[in-house]
């Protein structure tokens, strides 16, 4: 198992960073992307995203069941990219996202801490740094932001490189 954790803020480069190291790589690259799309503006970005990867990569799009989907693609040859993390936990605890029934965040968390560590193969996670502003207004906000702080912590643990991107820039944090 190589699990590469990719932290940074909106538009800091971490995803075309994943990108580059998935190309580099050598592997097949199978692209789980974990948003659903909610209106026209992050269509657009979503849009961006599809256009700037390779056509012989595979897309899936998974917005949940994420250990699950990791297990069915994970491969020795095969380098699997998640982008990203932070959208997977919005579309988890958020009430407007409306989860299928039976989706629970902990045990979705649960599942991908004990899944990661099994995994053949390559597997980049990308995730949004959220904890170097201020605590946030509103409850369902700051249970967002401690929740994602709390994911990246514990993959972080267990990952053995973890590396920060600001401004396009990576910095190796682990590994």
């Amino acid at each position: 198992m190589s699990t590469h954790l990719i932290l940074g803020g909106a538009r800091s480069g971490k995803s075309l960073h994943a990108e580059k190291l998935a190309e580099q790589s050598g592997k097949t690259v199978i692209y789980i992307a974990t948003a659903q799309v909610y209106d026209s503006e992050f269509g657009e970005r979503v849009t961006h995203h599809r256009e700037r990867r390779p056509a012989h990569w595979q897309t899936v799009e998974k917005p949940f069941g994420l250990a699950a989907t990791l297990r069915e693609h994970a491969a020795t040859d095969r380098c699997l990219i998640v982008d990203c993390l932070t959208l997977w936990l919005a579309q988890c605890i958020c009430p407007d996202c409306a989860p299928p029934e039976g989706v629970d965040w902990q045990q979705e968390r649960q599942a991908l801490l004990e899944t990661l560590p099994t995994l053949p193969g390559e597997v980049l996670l990308v995730s949004n740094e959220v904890g170097m502003g201020i605590v946030p207004l509103g409850e369902i906000n700051r249970q967002f932001q401690n929740e994602q702080g709390r994911l990246n912590q514990a993959i972080a643990a267990i990952a053995p490189r973890v590396t920060f991107v600001a401004a396009g820039l990576p910095l190796t944090l682990k590994g």
